[in-house]
């Protein structure tokens, strides 16, 4: 389990204590009470979140686990996904948690699916934006992967994306990029352009990738054919799942999708408590 998961799982379960106790557990349930706890789909979609969701139930002292569905599987309502055995009130502590992961992570991969097999016709990849959760950035875009997408940088250390307000503030895009260039030879560089004109301009200093920002299809396969292959094209902006298929069509070689982690719908995922025999 790695440090940042780790402080993601304390933070949520202290938040849910706030120092204290389940009150309504310690009330109700005796303390060496066991139980069998299953983890169960209410809607079909595609798993993501397994590890973290293991995780929570071992802070709490749950070890007794079973998981009968892997990451990245598409799974029917009334799928178990996960179970687990021990203390009821343990169980219940973790329940929130977990099932936090689980639907959150689930709703991401299966969006994200549900983009990849829009455009599963073209060589058009879907990817991921910086649009993450606080704190949960490795988690959400892990969940992209197991849709079947694929990762833009994690970091604004790990590759430069020259956008419109580093344009307006050099002066220009080729300026912009040329800048970037000089300063970090061996970085990977993408330049964002919102015109077919910016696009020509920078072309001649040969970034490694090219963002169409909100044009058109018929802007970005006028793109495809000026660039003739000699850069990828990634669109963005106004791309919506019923579009998806048009965007990709032109020729791009990928999408960039924020709402992939920005708004994803959680997966319908609930636990059903049975005592232990």
């Amino acid at each position: 389990m790695t440090t940042s998961l780790q402080t993601l799982i304390k933070l949520a379960i202290d938040e849910d204590l706030a120092g204290g106790v389940d009150i309504t557990s310690v009330a109700t349930i005796p303390a060496d009470q066991r139980s069998i706890a299953q983890f169960v789909t209410r809607s079909s979609g595609v798993i993501a979140g397994i590890p973290a969701a293991v995780a929570v139930l071992e802070h709490v002292g749950i070890t007794d686990i079973s998981v009968p569905v892997t990451c990245a599987h598409e799974v029917v309502a009334g799928t178990v996904i996960l179970e687990a055995r021990g203390k009821t009130r343990d169980l219940l502590l973790a329940e929130r948690t977990t099932l936090n992961f689980l639907t959150h992570l689930s709703g991401i991969a299966t969006l994200t699916r549900a983009w990849v097999d829009a455009v599963s016709h073209t060589n058009c990849t879907i990817r991921d934006t910086r649009k993450t959760t606080p704190g949960w950035r490795t988690l959400e875009k892990e969940a992209v992967r197991m849709g079947g997408g694929t990762n833009h940088r994690m970091s604004l250390s790990d590759a430069a994306l020259v956008k419109d307000n580093h344009i307006v503030a050099a002066g220009g895009v080729l300026k912009a990029f040329e800048l970037v260039r000089s300063k970090y030879s061996s970085a990977l560089i993408e330049v964002e352009v919102d015109t077919l004109d910016q696009l020509q301009e920078v072309l001649v200093g040969k970034p490694d990738l090219i963002l169409l920002d909100n044009m058109s299809p018929a802007m970005c396969k006028e793109a495809v054919e000026l660039v003739k292959g000699k850069v990828p094209l990634e669109a963005s902006g106004g791309l919506t799942l019923e579009n998806a298929a048009a965007y990709a069509e032109t020729g791009v070689d990928f999408l960039a999708i924020g709402a992939l982690t920005h708004s994803a719908k959680a997966l319908d995922i609930g636990l059903d408590l049975k005592m232990e025999r």
